[in-house]
């Protein structure tokens, strides 16, 4: 039946107005309808984002006022039904778990949901059997890789690397034939590797940074298409294939390292993987010479054979370095920690003119580096440290004008820091650390603006640290430690302060006086400071509690006095503080780091007391309530009759320097004729007692370096801090003890003195021979006062030893009044020109039987050779100076301080040396 006319004229609009609507349903102009025609799809969508946390709004627009198709993330096909067959949402801080309802977007020919934050197990997506790319890498995706996941039978590239993954590569993933790339890097996997993989047409295989073990399947080298293998930190071993550049010629990079391989670089390789341009096989195990087949790949960019056991003994050995000089695009070169020696080659400035990492540290080259090296003008990195290099960088240095890394480390480079280091404008780093280095640090070198590590330290140095630090505005790290850098820090202050960068500042182990300066905490990134074995003063500055970032403080073996600042307490990420031996004093704060005894070290500052009981120091007296009305009212007096006191201090002081106008008190030389000496003569002797002429600190006083005027003698001057707790004491022990003492092996005495200085204040002094070999403990421990290297021969130390013996017999049975030491160690033992020993330092000896200080007395002395018996008595006896006599000839041996870092818990040098087997024992 045929419709009429008016049925065909209003057929006409209705299917015009279909025909619109059909066509609202396109991708491209889903504008008018919010019908959603798969439902499948749309749920599948709606239950993935409803487990989705989405901080960013990434999926704002997934609602239903618009079609699914439009939505961010979300591609369809482009005819009707319209199906979702990409699914992209990258770097979009999505969180939750991954909903296996996208298993239900059978249309999927791709998923890549990479860089987010998702949790929990992979979804289970069998059923997508048009998947092809599926990227979930760098998530955070644990437990298995499913067996499911093998029936995406058209999977062309899988990647899941850096998630959590965990247990073994399943062995089905062998049965994807169309996959061509498989990266499974950075998880948690573990087992050996599937040879099931072998049977795939792979291109690129990764699966390093996992727990790999055993071998490389022998049906990985079926492999023929491999162009990427990928094996690293894994614990794989066993030796390559000699022929493995014959079974995977089109390789073209090979990264094995951080396993176990062991054996001969294959020299195929370089004969047959002709596109090979990255080879990385370091940290493993191979041995034997380099091949100079490698020389054939006219590819290579990156060559990196670092930490093996490569050798090159010959100029034949050497060979490989000469041929590749034919890998003209070559960028990246390390053959560094492994046992090449002798000199090196001239032909490393053949080398492609593109290089611009050289690494060849940790062997044992020797001799002076080639001019040639010059040549490299590419270099921004290069690493000679830890081998023999002798000689200076003159020459060769100016020329690498390119340079960002300079590591010269721990050679025996000498002579002055070259100037020519200054022109290197793009240094980030230099380590020059451990050589021969003297003379002053330019001042040059604060010219480096992009510098922002500086390690000089190990070197011998000299002067002072160049003010112009401080325009390195980009300055991280500065170590000058173990130098012999003199001077004050008060010069640098404004410097240090402008480096607001600096996280690291060590000058260990130099001659550095003065304060601190308090504005040192404007460096608020700090977290280590080391300025221990200096000659600091003043006090600790508060300003200190504000550096929130220190980690390391370490301020010993100074002359720091006043009290432990409570601020440092404050100081949550301080895990370790060393203010030992100083001249502190007062109550130790208890919270913060102080609440862990063994983060902190207090030793050798005897006015402190109190803290936690673990620190095992005195309890600080306690003040009543009576006693602090007492003192008020004591300080009221004190106001009250302030004028009064002042006018009679006054009086006092003008009527000593009345007295004084007489010859100074000269008390006579023991027991011979020495001119008299005034305290004006003393102080022209020393520069007026100047922190330059200082030669070392002891625990009532200073001693200084000087020539007597009149006698035209070199003496060494004791001045005692009368302001010291016991000092005044330590002067009559010292006097009467040096009294009635005759022996060569004893530090002579020329004279004493105790009189009043230019101001007024009393004044005692004793007076030496100087002793041109210094002390014990130099010889010992020369890296610590980096002095040049002397070393003290077997027959020395036992003439020293015998030397050391025969003083202490006279001291405790041959003198007129038997005399007990006490502080017997390697610092109060003094060498003359002859390397004779002589004792010195009398300032805590008891005279048993005799004198004030007799054997009544808190016995003291120096932590580690004082006997354990000390701390329970308080009697001196001779045992207790054969104990530390017993203590010094251990350190003589084994060249370590009884207090050294490494005895610690039960562990001590006796006990230490008791276990070393007899073959063990060796002087040093």
């Amino acid at each position: 039946m045929c419709p009429s006319k008016k049925q065909a004229r209003l057929a006409i609009p209705i299917l015009t107005l279909l025909t619109l609507l059909l066509l609202c349903y396109g991708v491209g102009n889903v504008h008018c309808s919010t019908i959603h025609e798969n439902r499948v799809d749309l749920q599948a969508l709606l239950d993935f984002k409803h487990g989705v946390m989405d901080p960013s709004g990434a999926l704002s627009n997934w609602t239903l006022n618009s079609h699914f198709c439009r939505w961010n993330g979300v591609e369809c096909t482009t005819t009707p039904p319209f199906r979702v067959h990409g699914l992209q949402l990258t770097g979009q801080s999505l969180s939750g778990q991954i909903s296996s309802s996208l298993g239900d977007l059978t249309f999927l020919n791709y998923l890549d949901l990479s860089n987010n934050n998702f949790v929990g197990p992979l979804p289970l997506l069998g059923r997508l059997q048009q998947l092809q790319i599926l990227y979930l890498y760098n998530n955070n995706l644990s437990e298995i890789i499913p067996d499911d996941l093998t029936n995406c039978s058209n999977l062309t590239a899988l990647g899941l690397s850096s998630n959590l993954l965990v247990g073994s590569i399943p062995p089905k993933l062998g049965l994807l034939a169309n996959l061509v790339y498989l990266n499974l890097r950075s998880n948690q996997l573990e087992g050996s590797i599937p040879g099931e993989l072998g049977q795939l047409k792979l291109t690129t295989l990764i699966l390093g940074d996992n727990r790999l073990s055993g071998e490389i399947p022998k049906a990985f080298f079926r492999l023929f298409s491999l162009q990427h293998l990928s094996l690293e930190f894994n614990m794989l071993g066993k030796a390559l294939p000699s022929n493995i550049g014959e079974l995977l010629p089109n390789l073209k990079e090979l990264t094995l390292e951080n396993n176990m391989f062991e054996g001969p670089i294959p020299a195929s390789l370089g004969n047959n993987a002709l596109g090979l341009q990255m080879i990385d096989l370091s940290s493993n195990n191979f041995t034997g010479q380099i091949p100079t087949s490698l020389g054939k790949l006219s590819n290579l960019t990156f060559l990196n054979l670092q930490y093996n056991q490569l050798v090159a003994r010959n100029n034949q050995d050497w060979e490989f370095l000469n041929s590749l000089r034919n890998c003209r695009s070559l960028e990246s070169l390390s053959l560094a920690y492994n046992e090449l020696q002798g000199s090196l080659p001239p032909s490393i400035g053949n080398l492609s003119t593109s290089l611009r990492k050289l690494l060849l540290g940790g062997n044992s080259l020797s001799g002076q580096v080639p001019q040639s090296i010059g040549k490299l003008s590419a270099l921004s990195w290069l690493g000679l440290g830890n081998n023999n290099f002798i000689g200076t960088t003159e020459g060769w240095i100016e020329n690498l004008k390119n340079l960002q890394r300079l590591f010269l480390k721990w050679n025996n480079f000498a002579g002055p820091i070259p100037y020519s280091i200054s022109n290197l404008t793009q240094l980030a780093i230099l380590d020059l650390r451990g050589n021969e280095f003297d003379g002053p640090i330019p001042a040059s070198l604060g010219n480096l603006s992009r510098l922002q590590q500086l390690y000089l330290s190990n070197n011998n140095l000299q002067g002072a640290i160049p003010p112009n630090f401080g325009n390195i505005q980009g300055l991280t790290l500065l170590d000058l430690s173990h130098n012999n850098l003199q001077g004050a820090i008060p010069p640098i202050p404004s410097e240090f302060s402008n480096l607001p960068q600096l996280t690291e500042l060590r000058l260990s182990s130099n001659r550095i006086f003065g304060e601190i300066p308090t504005n040192l905490s404007e460096c608020q990134e700090l977290s280590v400071i080391e300025l221990d074995q200096n000659i600091l003063t003043g006090s600790i500055p508060l300003s200190l509690g504000n550096l929130a970032t220190l980690n390391i403080l370490n301020l010993s073996h100074n002359n720091f006095s006043g009290f432990i600042p409570t601020t440092l307490s404050s100081l949550e990420l301080l895990a370790h503080l060393d203010l030992s031996y100083n001249h502190l004093q007062g109550e130790i704060p208890i919270n913060g780091v102080f609440a862990n005894a063994t983060a902190v070290s207090l030793n050798g500052n005897w006015g402190l007391c109190g803290g936690v009981k673990d620190l095992h120091m005195p309890s600080c007296p306690a003040v009543s309530r009576s006693i602090e009305l007492k003192l008020y009212l004591t300080i009221l007096l004190i106001l009250i009759f302030g004028f009064v006191s002042f006018v009679m201090s006054v009086y006092v002081i003008l009527l000593k320097k009345k007295k004084s106008r007489r010859p100074y008190l000269i008390l006579r030389s023991f027991g011979k004729k020495f001119p008299r000496v005034s305290y004006k003569d003393l102080a022209q002797a020393r520069g007026n007692f100047s922190e330059s002429n200082l030669i070392g600190r002891g625990s009532y006083g200073s001693v200084y370096r000087g020539k007597l005027t009149q006698a035209k003698k070199q003496v060494a001057v004791k001045v005692f801090d009368l302001g010291m707790k016991f000092a005044d004491r330590s002067f009559i022990s010292e006097c009467e003890a040096l009294g009635i003492i005759r022996h060569r092996n004893l530090l002579p005495i020329l004279t004493s003195c105790s009189t009043i200085d230019n101001r007024g204040n009393d004044f005692k002094a004793l007076i030496y021979e100087f002793m041109h070999n210094g002390s014990l403990d130099t010889w010992l421990h020369q890296k610590r006062y980096s002095v040049s290297a002397k070393l003290l021969g077997l027959a020395q130390r036992i003439s020293i030893a015998i030397d050391i013996a025969n003083a202490l017999v006279y001291l405790h049975h041959d003198c007129e009044r038997r005399i007990v030491h006490c502080d017997l160690k390697p610092t109060n033992i003094l060498l003359d020109d002859n390397m004779n020993a002589c004792i010195g330092d009398f300032g805590i000896a008891n005279l048993l039987g005799y004198s004030s200080s007799s054997s009544s007395v808190a016995v003291t002395g120096t932590v580690g050779y004082i006997p354990p018996e000390y701390a329970q008595s308080v009697h001196a006896s001779t045992s207790g100076d054969v104990y530390s006599f017993g203590i010094v000839l251990l350190e003589m041996l084994i060249g370590k301080q009884p207090t050294d870092s490494m005895f610690e818990g039960e562990l001590n040098i006796v006990r230490f040396v008791e276990k070393l087997p007899r073959s063990n024992v060796t002087y040093h």
